[in-house]
């Protein structure tokens, strides 16, 4: 029979049982794994979160992008007016004839800036006659803007090549010279006219040609628009009178 002693020293140095192994080695090794599964995870949530990030940027930018396209095609097409602030200084547009394809009239609003000094008693508003025309010829062309006891004065096409532009837009307030239309059409609502690839406002009085030819060509005008505006012979100038 083994002594005490026996029987503590057989007890010590007694094998470990299998799986038992030592218990802070075990809680480190477990640790370790619990950390790098932690960082792992957070990797992948944040890789996740990137990505709807990312989509949510690109679903936001769409309507942006569709936007700006779809002003792009409108304003190409004629269905939209580019539109801007006039200085609500007129200014006299003169030539000896201007002659055009694709024209058409209607009545229009422009409009100042906020508390222009420009103004009057007009509220910032000027009526006109809107004049579009879809390809244009102007020989002599003369423009003029009175600055306040001196004009600036603009002059072009008076050496045997002639002004030209396409869809050409003209606001005025008053317009006179020999006139002369191919195919005119009279009392046409203005958001049905089709000559010049240009909508006036709904219900407003429009008229519209396929050629249009005015010799001695006098006008008092708030605003010009074209697409393409050639002006060959051109030269800017100051002078004591205007066109």
């Amino acid at each position: 029979m083994a002594s005490s002693s026996d029987a503590s020293s057989s007890a010590g140095s007694s094998p470990e049982q299998p799986g038992s192994g030592n218990a802070s080695e075990a809680a480190g090794a477990t640790g370790s794994a619990n950390v790098s599964e932690f960082f792992e995870g957070a990797g992948k949530v944040a890789e996740r979160r990137g990505r709807v990030r990312a989509r949510r940027a690109a679903v936001m930018a769409v309507p942006a992008t569709l936007v700006a396209a779809t002003l792009a095609v409108l304003t190409a097409q004629g269905a939209l007016g580019v539109q801007f602030a006039i200085s609500g200084m007129p200014f006299t547009v003169t030539a000896t004839e201007m002659k055009g394809t694709g024209f058409e009239q209607f009545g229009a609003l422009d409009n100042m800036i906020k508390d222009s000094p420009n103004e009057g008693d007009t509220g910032g508003q000027v009526l006109v006659v809107t004049s579009a025309i879809k390809t244009a010829t102007i020989t002599k062309l003369c423009q003029s803007v009175d600055l306040g006891g001196i004009n600036l004065l603009i002059k072009a096409g008076g050496n045997g090549t002639p002004v030209s532009a396409t869809d050409l837009t003209l606001d005025g307030t008053e317009l006179a010279g020999d006139a002369s239309f191919d195919d005119i059409e009279i009392g046409n609502d203005a958001s049905t006219l089709d000559r010049a690839g240009v909508k006036g406002p709904a219900g407003v009085f429009g008229q519209q040609s396929r050629t249009v030819t005015i010799a001695n060509l006098r006008s008092t005008n708030y605003a010009t628009t074209a697409a393409v505006f050639k002006l060959p012979g051109l030269k800017l100038s100051f002078s004591a009178s205007g066109c």
